[in-house]
């Protein structure tokens, strides 16, 4: 007899053996789980050019992209890459949205507002003058229809929108002199975006919307006499404060400022729900995030006011009460003019009456100090 026949054989039987009981237990475990034999090797890779609206040099305004970008990567183990490109690089700031739109886009971070031109009710998902405060914002976009009337609005244009940040008020302006009276703004030459745009019109104002790059030469040069563009410690690094010594608060015209991740919808909907949603909870995440880092920042920049020779001062309640009368003037005129607007305006109505129960009696006043 053979010794190495018969060793041969042992061993093939004993492998044999050995595959058959793993086999049997690969079996068992996968019974009634169809996915266990996908493997993450045959997900899809998503690499999609992102561009952005603002600067990621711009603290809580433009970086916010960066960290959601980050997060996915490592999340994903580097599946899903945003390729982050900066305002003008790929596409003007202004037509991120149109670019996303026809495809020659995958995705894009921007503020909606920008394209009030071709569909009025975006600046309601974007700021609204006297409007909702950040977290009321959040609540009524998540949980009060919010989120479903902005991809609605989206959908005819092939896109979907996705709440992806948001930051409090901006300042109401810098200026090179004070301004005690409305009629101040009759003939003024002033950078302004979104509905607060119009209500400035409506004063006599020669309103104009230029991209954040371009905002200093403006006033530096006289082609604009006051502007506003973000918080405190954005417009600080743009160097407004450089030129114009008076800025005012609160920021009436845009209480919050919202900023969402779109994509072309004909990639959303090819997209399976488990990497839609993993973009989704990365916004959330952002969102709050967002939030967090804008409030962080803006007492310190306020605090060196003093040392920049920069007055900031408070419109008094009455010069207030007219902007909000001239606002929801404005308002009213965009709802009887388009039904989309006045969809979602009702809806935001309706939820700030509601809201108003609980916002007045829980919290402490503003000026309870």
């Amino acid at each position: 007899m053979n010794h190495w026949n018969n060793r041969t054989a042992l061993i093939a039987i004993l492998v044999a053996f050995t595959s058959g009981l793993l086999g049997s237990l690969s079996l068992r475990s996968t019974e009634g789980d169809t996915t266990a034999t996908v493997t993450t090797t045959a997900r899809s890779v998503i690499k999609w050019r992102t561009p952005v609206a603002f600067g990621t040099n711009l603290p809580a305004l433009g970086d916010n992209i960066l960290q959601i970008s980050e997060r996915l990567r490592i999340a994903t183990a580097g599946r899903i890459q945003l390729e982050i490109y900066e305002p003008g690089t790929l596409v003007p700031a202004f037509s991120i949205t149109e670019s996303v739109k026809d495809g020659k886009l995958e995705a894009g971070y921007t503020w909606l507002g920008y394209d009030q031109g071709r569909i009025p009710a975006t600046p309601l998902i974007a700021a609204v003058p006297f409007g909702m405060e950040p977290w009321e914002y959040t609540a009524w976009y998540y949980e009060a229809g919010g989120q479903q009337l902005a991809e609605n609005l989206y959908r005819a244009h092939n896109i979907h929108p996705i709440l992806c940040g948001i930051i409090g008020p901006e300042t109401a302006g810098w200026f090179r002199f004070p301004i005690t009276d409305l009629n101040q703004f009759d003939g003024l030459k002033i950078r302004f975006a979104g509905l607060g745009g119009r209500v400035l019109q409506q004063l006599g104002a020669s309103v104009t919307l230029i991209p954040s790059g371009e905002i200093f030469q403006a006033l530096e040069k006289g082609a604009i006499d006051a502007t506003e563009f973000s918080l405190p410690n954005v417009d600080q690094l743009l160097g407004f404060d450089k030129v114009a010594k008076y800025n005012y608060f609160p920021g009436w015209h845009q209480t919050f400022t919202a900023s969402h991740f779109v994509v072309n919808l004909d990639r959303w909907n090819a997209l399976p729900a488990s990497d839609q949603t993993l973009l989704e909870m990365a916004c959330t995440s952002g969102v709050i995030r967002n939030l967090a880092r804008g409030e962080s920042l803006q007492g310190r920049v306020i605090t060196g006011f003093a040392d920049k020779g920069v007055t900031p001062i408070k419109f008094d309640l009455e010069l207030l009460k007219e902007l909000q009368t001239i606002s929801t003037a404005v308002l009213q005129e965009e709802a009887e003019k388009d039904a989309d607007f006045a969809e979602i305006w009702a809806s935001q109505k309706a939820f700030m009456a509601d809201y108003r129960n609980w916002k007045e009696l829980a919290y402490l006043p503003r000026d309870f100090e």
